[in-house]
């Protein structure tokens, strides 16, 4: 008979010999008995129970807890329209793409006693937009940083102030100035008052460009203003024109105002009123009819410079310059 396999037949035991099984296969070890009480201290610590996340999570916040809109004055824009507030539940995350869990944004303050809020805030009232006292609307709503808000100024003659046009209360007076002769021939709006009034609502249906205003000289209206972004005028055609240039175009009303000094007291206080009001405007201009000698030398006399003359159409006009450089110079 061929040999047993030595690995599977079993062999005799000899008397008196131990009897554990000393194959390679199997290996017994004696562990230290200080080893064996710490691998049961650890065993004991990793079966005891522990605090719940929710426990540990609230635990922590209660140390430091978050205060945004309720115990401490709120973060708010400088209209105090936006209030940034905590999300109710902390350890909910927002959804994806969702700012309602970080921001409330409130049309108006916040009524007190809002939930979660142990000491109500008294939110200041939101300021008023100012408005024009004649008009009503925000002074802002034309492209020459608000007109109507640029107020008044003190001159030699009197207090001026420019006005904006209404046509229901000034179209009567400002057609009758345009029927003068000595405007006529320059102005060329002589005749029926829709005449004026067409010409004044190309500007008051604009989009803020050219402003119409009535001059007052002491609450009287004695005179009539355009106002306008020369930069956004056909005139940039004909002229290096910077940003915010800002034109000048004026008639005196009153026959008794004329030939006296008033015009070149009134161009110098307008020009002043916008370098004022306009911070990003560097120079005045105006364009007057280079037959127009008495305008033209009151534009010298009120601080601007001839810059050229320029063939606009239906004239040719002189282009006075007052720079904002030289504004104490001339």
């Amino acid at each position: 008979m061929p040999p047993t396999d030595a690995s599977t037949d079993p062999q005799p035991t000899p008397t008196g010999t131990d009897t554990r099984n000393t194959s390679e296969d199997t290996l017994e070890l004696r562990l230290p008995a200080e080893l064996l009480a710490l691998l049961a201290r650890e065993e004991d610590e990793d079966t005891a129970p522990q605090p719940s996340p929710a426990r540990a999570d609230t635990a922590a916040h209660d140390e430091t807890p978050l205060t945004y809109a309720h115990d401490e004055a709120p973060l708010t824009d400088a209209h105090d329209r936006t209030t940034f507030r905590a999300p109710q539940d902390r350890t909910a995350d927002p959804a994806p793409h969702s700012r309602t869990a970080v921001a409330e944004v409130h049309d108006r303050p916040a009524e007190s006693g809002t939930a979660g809020s142990q000491h109500p805030r008294q939110h200041p009232p939101v300021r008023p937009w100012p408005t024009d006292p004649v008009h009503g609307f925000p002074p802002l709503e034309d492209l020459l940083d608000g007109v109507s808000g640029w107020g008044s100024a003190s001159t030699s003659v009197g207090v001026f102030q420019l006005v904006p046009v209404r046509i229901e209360r000034d179209l009567d007076l400002i057609s009758r100035w345009m029927n003068d002769p000595a405007v006529a021939a320059f102005w060329e709006l002589d005749g029926d008052t829709s005449v004026t009034a067409d010409h004044l609502r190309t500007q008051l249906d604009g989009d803020g460009r050219s402003v119409p205003c009535v001059g007052l000289l002491d609450g009287t209206p004695m005179s009539y203003w355009e106002i306008y972004r020369a930069d956004l005028d056909p005139l940039a055609r004909h002229y290096p024109a910077r940003p915010h240039d800002t034109g000048i175009h004026l008639l005196i009303g009153g026959v008794a105002d004329r030939g006296r000094g008033v015009g070149t007291t009134l161009l110098r206080a307008v020009a002043d009123l916008v370098l004022d009001r306009r911070p990003a405007c560097t120079r005045v201009v105006a364009e007057p009819d280079l037959r127009n000698t008495p305008s033209v030398s009151a534009f010298l006399s009120a601080g601007f410079r001839l810059g050229a003359e320029v063939d606009l159409p239906g004239k040719r006009a002189a282009l006075m310059i007052r720079d904002r450089a030289l504004r104490a110079q001339l």
